[in-house]
């Protein structure tokens, strides 16, 4: 092995008992290339920098900051779908609302439509026969009247 003064070699257990992490951790690292390793005779040995400085302290203390960016970040997506789900269901609430209550008025347009036939002894005024033609045109303004609205309006 070499022999660097600014460093040590040591096994994997206690390279990642030094490193504060487990065993397959610093497997995980020596295969990424972030932990310099060798081996000699059939055993694993990794470099540990002294200064502190080595890749694997400088990996663990960045990934946690990375960790907890990542945390905070997922926790805002959480509370961005639990927000939309939310405004999901009150749209469904009104849509199924505006459902029923179109499906009221619906039932009710043949009973708005039908000719509303007003009796009463206020009524019993006889009218004089008028001309054939003012008659059809009082029939066609009449029955203006009585059509719906919206019928008027779409043509119905």
């Amino acid at each position: 092995m070499e022999n660097d003064t600014a460093g040590r070699w040591l096994d994997v257990n206690s390279a990642a008992e030094e490193l504060g992490v487990s065993t397959d951790a610093v497997r995980k690292r020596i295969s990424r290339g972030t932990l310099r390793s060798d081996r000699k005779d059939g055993a694993v040995r990794v470099w540990l920098d002294d200064g502190g400085t080595e890749a694997g302290r400088e990996a663990q203390v960045d990934g946690g900051a990375l960790v907890e960016v990542l945390r905070e970040q997922a926790e805002f997506l959480r509370e961005q779908l639990a927000e939309e789900r939310e405004a999901r269901r009150r749209a469904d609430t009104i849509i199924a609302q505006l459902t029923q209550a179109n499906a009221a008025l619906a039932a009710r347009v043949p009973e708005l439509e039908a000719p509303q036939e007003q009796t009463g002894p206020s009524e019993t005024v006889e009218e004089e026969p008028e001309s054939a033609e003012f008659q059809s045109d009082a029939a066609g303004r009449q029955e203006d009247v009585r059509r719906s609205w919206w019928r008027r309006v779409f043509g119905g």
